[in-house]
């Protein structure tokens, strides 16, 4: 039984003629015969009987229209009901970001996605590439802000902007005082600060290897803020992205295009368009919307 045999039934046992039903709803007498023998078919007991002026309601007919009609206004205020959700969605969103974004891009953003959506609530979380991809994998999280590549099946990425790693010094630095862009070569030998795990690390690391040495390595952070502040107090130097650099310009460290950056593009991942709520569908929009192709 579907929407469509219902409306037809409903319109031809008001107009009381095929051709009518038929012209009111835009479909031909044919269909509508169609449409009415499916539905007799499924109920097992005939409906409507054709009388020399069109056609009239058996019994069943009467009592089914009553039912009918209730079914196709439920179904009305239902469709309108979920209309509204959608658009003025509503409840909970969580969201998980990387450090390197949630500070820097976010707060602005989240500010104007409450405005418009005064109803949703959002919990934010931050922490590292692989805990949030798999919180967004078993569902603690509906959403996440995360570095590509994902290497998961069961989840969906869509790319909102791609950035240059930068060199950052100390001011006091002597390559603070060369002309950009810098060769990655220069970094071999100098003090290095890194986030464990990170891309930064693994670029120095295989710049040094590629000259026979090995990356001198004097801190190790798990956050890329702290990794910030210890170059601003002369600790060593470090690779950030572009994002974390804009902020903090000038305020203890310089930071430096170099020649053959290694690149980072971020996205926003979830499991599955059918899994998100009409308010992680919102928020997902809105970032793709303000996010995509830069910030």
């Amino acid at each position: 039984m579907t929407t469509e045999q219902l409306t037809a039934f409903v319109m031809v046992a008001e107009r009381r003629q095929l051709t009518d039903a038929a012209r009111r709803l835009g479909t031909s007498q044919p269909g509508i015969s169609r449409q009415l023998s499916a539905l007799e078919r499924e109920l097992g007991v005939r409906l409507l009987v054709r009388t020399p002026r069109g056609v009239a309601l058996t019994e069943a007919g009467e009592k089914f229209l009553a039912h009918a009609r209730e079914a196709l206004s439920t179904l009305r205020a239902a469709s309108s009901e979920l209309h509204e959700i959608a658009e003025s969605p509503r409840g909970a969103v969580s969201l998980g970001v990387l450090p390197t974004v949630g500070a820097y891009v976010l707060p602005g953003l989240l500010a104007a996605f409450l405005k418009a959506h005064p109803h949703i609530r959002l919990k934010l979380r931050e922490s590292l590439h692989e805990e949030l991809k798999d919180q967004v994998a078993d569902g603690t999280l509906d959403l996440a802000i995360l570095e590509l590549p994902v290497r998961r099946q069961d989840l969906v990425a869509q790319k909102l902007w791609e950035e240059p790693y930068l060199l950052v010094v100390p001011k006091s630095h002597p390559l603070a005082s060369g002309k950009p862009p810098v060769r990655l070569e220069e970094t071999v030998g100098e003090p290095l600060v890194v986030v464990v795990g990170g891309k930064g690390a693994a670029t120095f690391r295989q710049v040094a290897e590629s000259r026979g040495e090995e990356p001198r390595i004097v801190l190790e952070v798990n956050h890329p803020e702290s990794l910030r502040r210890m170059v601003e107090k002369g600790v060593g130097i470090a690779l950030l992205p572009e994002l974390m650099t804009r902020a903090h310009r000038g305020v203890g460290f310089v930071a430096l295009a170099v020649e053959g950056a290694p690149r980072r593009t971020v996205a926003v991942v979830h499991r599955g368009e059918r899994s998100l709520t009409f308010g992680a569908r919102a928020l997902k929009r809105f970032l793709i919307d303000r996010l995509r192709g830069g910030r």
